[in-house]
């Protein structure tokens, strides 16, 4: 394929550092993948950087989606208004609950 780049284009370049893989193997030999005293590290350390009481650390950006809507108390029958220039679990969440996405769009005259 003549029009593939030959070196991959980051959306986002991670930054990761010795600090980071330090802890990634502190995780991995304590047996706790998924919680235990990392996550709950991460979620009170999370939760003092943004000032509030409690920080709940999930699995994915959809779980995080739905527990927001939740949270605002999104109901069946609501309407969502959201971006269709995004990835499908945005949509989706809304859908599972219940409500209706509608997509609003950018129009650089309005």
């Amino acid at each position: 394929m003549a029009d593939m780049r030959e070196k991959f284009l980051h959306f986002s370049q991670p930054t990761i550092t010795r600090a980071e893989i330090a802890e990634v193997v502190k995780t991995m030999k304590s047996g706790w993948l998924t919680t235990g005293g990392q996550s709950r590290r991460f979620e009170e350390e999370f939760a003092a950087y943004i000032g509030v009481r409690h920080a709940v650390a999930v699995s994915s950006c959809t779980a995080a989606l739905f527990l927001s809507l939740i949270a605002e108390g999104v109901q069946p029958g609501d309407e969502v208004i959201t971006t269709p220039f995004t990835f499908v679990s945005t949509a989706n969440v809304i859908h599972h609950l219940g409500a209706v996405p509608v997509f609003a769009d950018i129009d650089e005259e309005t």
